[in-house]
Formats: structure tokens, sequence, C-alpha cells
């Protein structure tokens, strides 16, 4: 006997864990493309210092999400140019803009030797 009943199982396809790594935007430049630098700690095998070690890797963003500065997390993926082998996933993090005070915008001064210039 034959079984024609479809097989829930075969019908949806069973994906890979793909390695997720967490970094830091430092080019958004390009149309749906980030360049993410990720930082690895790891101790040394002698002298037991911790070392750091950086690796910049290029990662899709299909909707130009993610701006420089902020933190995000990229997941491994096929090709999909000649150095783009991850994907953004999200953005953990936004960037912290520096806002400026009210005393990095103040006026310039009433006496200065531009200003008279212009009354006369």
């Amino acid at each position: 006997m034959s079984n024609t009943q479809p097989n829930p199982q075969m019908d949806t396809q069973v994906r890979n864990s793909r390695k997720v790594i967490q970094g830091i935007v430092s080019g958004a430049k390009a149309d749906k493309t980030i360049t993410v630098t990720v930082e690895r700690r790891f101790q040394h095998p002698k002298y037991r210092k911790f070392i750091r070690r950086h690796v910049k890797v290029y990662a899709h963003d299909e909707n130009n999400l993610a701006v420089e500065g902020d933190t995000v997390e990229v997941a491994e993926c096929r090709p999909l140019s000649k150095l783009k082998r991850w994907r953004l996933v999200r953005v953990v993090t936004g960037a912290t803009i520096a806002l400026e005070t009210p005393s990095d915008i103040a006026a310039p001064e009433a006496g200065g030797a531009d200003t008279e210039g212009a009354q006369a």
C-alpha cells in the first residue's frame, strides 16, 4: 500500500543553524551593505593575558536600517557578492548621538572684527 497523503515533515525544509556574531557598524555608506567590525577576546595560551583581535565583515542590509556606530547582529549566509557573506539580523542598540550643549552653540561676540565690517 502506498501512502498518498503528503508528509508535513517533508514539506518544511529544515535550515541549518547559522553562526551569529555581534559587532559595531564601522561603515554604512554603500547601498544595502554595511561594514561590521567584530572583536573577539581570548586568553593567550602561554602568558594568560587577554588579547583582542578584530575582523571586518561585510553584511547585507536590505532596508538600510543600520547606521555607523550601531551595535548589530549578523548571521552567516550564502555568498551574496565578492565580499558579502553575512546578512543583518537585527540592530541591537542604536548609535549614541552627541547632543550639543547650549554653551557649544553660543552666539559670536558682539565686539568682533567681523561684525563691525558687516554693520558699516
